[in-house]
């Protein structure tokens, strides 16, 4: 008797198992689907996300929605239409997205069109490329269907404007975190970016990465948002990684693939991104402390890490438990 309702008990929890939605079950070493975001604007990033891999869609739809809110919130002056302008007035967007199976696609320099990280996605499945910049990127995203846009807010156009009249270019630490309204631009908080990692109940990853760079950067300058292995790297059989702050100094040490190296050699994410932010310390000793870089990483079970040259990074995280997680980074410095 007792051996029959055994059997009737595991019968009964296997079927409610398989009946459970895909997100519930997950397959990732233990893991559950997880998105992950630098800032305080990734929370409402996440959160599209989430409803797209909810919902059953592909991770890679789930990363693109996700960028593509602060791409359109125009209260947002790091990220899409609303970003500052470069020092000529002009408002270029740098973007790039990642599967966790090594497809990728970026653009750099781009003006008139809302959404790069649509861009970037249409430049991975369309085109033989990873990377298209300037003028051509404009021309293949309006052969794709892309509208073309007046970038220039009225806002951002009013702080260029108020830059203009000292035209003093000295970026240093957490534009992200701050409020137009609250402190002019151009001072000590003047790098941006979006990073964007999920995984989902499969196991399976992707990394999206967006941003309008430095706010009076000049023309033509890109960071390391839309560089795949600076601003992003994903593989699926160790984790992903993005990064935040200056992008030159992300650029210089391959930042977000010295990240998923590291955790490919047996460092937990946390342990990756300390690594990779006190690389950057100390080969750059002096000027380290007047610039901030963080990085963010998932691994493929599901493991969070973060770390920052600065105190102030933030960063979202969104899962099955709760949708609008609010964490801040530890640090090299904390003050």
């Amino acid at each position: 008797m007792n051996t029959r309702r055994s059997f009737l008990m595991t019968s009964i929890l296997a079927a409610s198992t398989l009946a459970l939605p895909l997100r519930a079950r997950a397959t990732n070493g233990g893991g559950s689907a997880k998105v992950i975001s630098t800032w305080d604007f990734g929370v409402a990033a996440n959160q599209a996300a989430w409803t797209v891999l909810s919902r059953g869609g592909s991770v890679l739809d789930a990363v693109e929605a996700g960028a593509r809110v602060p791409e359109a919130d125009l209260a947002n002056h790091s990220v899409g239409k609303g970003g500052y302008p470069d020092r000529d007035g002009i408002v270029t967007l740098d973007a790039s997205i990642m599967d966790g199976d090594g497809r990728c696609g970026a653009v750099a320099a781009l003006e008139h069109i809302a959404h790069p990280i649509s861009v970037a996605r249409r430049v991975m499945e369309q085109t033989p490329h990873v990377l298209l910049v300037g003028d051509g990127a404009l021309q293949f995203a309006l052969e794709q269907g892309f509208d073309k846009d007046n970038l220039l807010t009225p806002e951002a156009e009013k702080a260029w404007r108020e830059w203009l009249k000292t035209a003093k270019y000295a970026p240093v630490i957490n534009r992200e975190n701050l409020d137009y309204r609250k402190s002019l631009p151009g001072g000590k908080d003047n790098h941006d970016t979006l990073g964007l990692l999920a995984l989902d109940a499969s196991g399976k990853l992707a990394g999206a990465c967006t941003t309008s760079g430095m706010a009076w950067k000049l023309h033509g300058r890109v960071g390391d948002s839309p560089i795949v292995g600076a601003g992003l790297y994903v593989d699926n059989d160790v984790g992903a990684a993005t990064s935040t702050g200056v992008g030159e100094e992300v650029i210089r040490n391959a930042g977000s693939f010295l990240v998923v190296e590291l955790m490919r050699q047996g460092r937990a994410p946390q342990q990756a991104c300390e690594e990779a932010v006190r690389r950057i310390v100390k080969k750059h000793p002096d000027g380290a402390k007047k610039l901030q870089v963080g990085f963010l990483a998932l691994s493929r079970h599901g493991e969070v890490g973060a770390y920052a040259i600065q105190k102030g990074f933030s960063y979202a995280v969104c899962d099955a438990q709760k949708r609008d997680r609010l964490l801040e980074s530890r640090s090299v410095y904390s003050t």
